[in-house]
């Protein structure tokens, strides 16, 4: 029986493109087999979506096969099949005898696929960095002949080139993360509770904008008086207050494609301190995108940001960004000292400039942007002002 596909996020020809390139790198890593377990991996390799990745699933490719295989729990398996651009009979439902046994898991319904009878061995690349010790163990064990290969990042590092597919999917997640901003400046009042305001702004990230609506919410921080030296952590049941300061840190999301924003708001006129913060952080900011060009490395960007901001009297101990794109950063790059990844074309970073100076002090502020032929594209566009509600 054929399933109706609904429409995809991608043509079949993306994802092709995306598995020529892999299986490049699989055949200079002498790998006949690949075995990818990373979520964000699935998504870029196939569509796939569906949060199942708290059990154990992979997508298999082979060097003589065109699609590759997913192996996933067997309830999750209609969600395979609704999103990606796959052949029926290239996705496998393990059974539910493998959920919460302590003996068997669903990777080895994976190893039992890599094991069938007439199966190239030459080499078998494993993510083993996104593996427990138990779990790569058991693929060293249970594939005594084969040569395994450390792939942890190898699909990771040719996601960061982006198609122009991509780029237009992230530009399209910018304009929702800016209409997430443009609500949060609308309903951050006082006497409003902070989780009221966080579900106005996470209704906008789902309503989307420019008739494109967000499929799915990234983490979403909320951090204020007196909280604004942390950056992790999530609204509370508060009322906000006259005087209050509020580090906001959300994004867009189109099909996994993540576009991120901070912003800094004050209920009330701003303390001096801050505004002296806020004006040395654009100021590095700018900096930072002005030395962004193909053939610059990370280091380059974070150390332009870094000097301008010592210039004004503040120091920021953190990194300053990461690459960006498939479920918030990508595992290979960070805009800090010392990184000497070069720039390329299509490359996507979060330039994330928040300073956390005090325990009960902070600022934030960041943009998405991509690396063009000769600079960058910024792709958020809200301003880069400290709103003052």
């Amino acid at each position: 029986m054929s399933i109706v596909k609904g429409p995809q996020a991608f043509p079949r020809a993306e994802f092709l493109r995306r598995l020529t390139a892999v299986k490049a790198e699989m055949d200079r890593l002498e790998v006949d087999t690949l075995i990818v377990g990373n979520s964000s991996d699935i998504t870029y390799l196939t569509g796939y979506t569906a949060k199942s990745g708290y059990v154990p699933q992979a997508v298999v490719l082979s060097l003589v096969d065109e699609e590759p295989t997913f192996i996933l729990r067997r309830q999750d398996a209609p969600a395979a099949l609704h999103q990606t651009f796959m052949d029926r009979g290239k996705i496998i439902g393990y059974s539910e005898a493998l959920i919460g046994n302590p003996d068997k898991d669903g990777f080895d319904a994976v190893i039992d696929f890599v094991n069938e009878p007439g199966a190239a061995n030459r080499g078998v690349g494993v993510q083993l960095g996104a593996l427990s010790a138990r779990s790569a163990e058991k693929f060293r064990s249970r594939l005594p002949k084969a040569r395994i290969v450390d792939c942890t990042h190898s699909v990771a590092w040719i996601r960061m080139i982006k198609s122009d597919l991509e780029i237009s999917t992230m530009r399209e997640a910018a304009a929702i993360a800016d209409a997430g901003v443009l609500k949060a400046c609308e309903v951050i009042r006082p006497g409003v509770r902070e989780a009221d305001v966080v579900a106005e702004v996470a209704a906008q990230l789902a309503r989307g904008a420019n008739g494109k609506a967000g499929t799915d919410f990234a983490p979403m921080y909320f951090c204020s008086s007196p909280r604004t030296g942390t950056s992790h952590i999530q609204w509370s049941e508060d009322v906000i207050r006259e005087g209050s300061q509020i580090n906001l840190e959300i994004a867009g999301v189109r099909h996994g494609y993540v576009s991120a924003i901070m912003r800094t708001f004050s209920v009330g006129r701003p303390s001096d301190r801050l505004r002296r913060l806020h004006d040395a952080e654009v100021s590095g900011l700018e900096a930072a995108l002005g030395a962004v060009r193909p053939g610059a490395t990370c280091s380059d960007v974070a150390n332009a940001f870094y000097r301008t901001l010592e210039k004004s009297g503040f120091q920021k101990d953190s990194r300053c960004g990461y690459a960006i794109g498939i479920d918030w950063s990508e595992p290979t790059a960070s805009l800090k000292d010392g990184d000497i990844t070069e720039l390329r074309p299509n490359m996507t970073f979060h330039l994330m400039v928040g300073n956390w100076i005090e325990e009960d002090f902070g600022y934030v502020i960041s943009e998405t942007f991509r690396v063009t032929e000769s600079g960058c594209e910024v792709l958020t566009k809200s301003p880069r002002k400290l709103f003052e509600l």
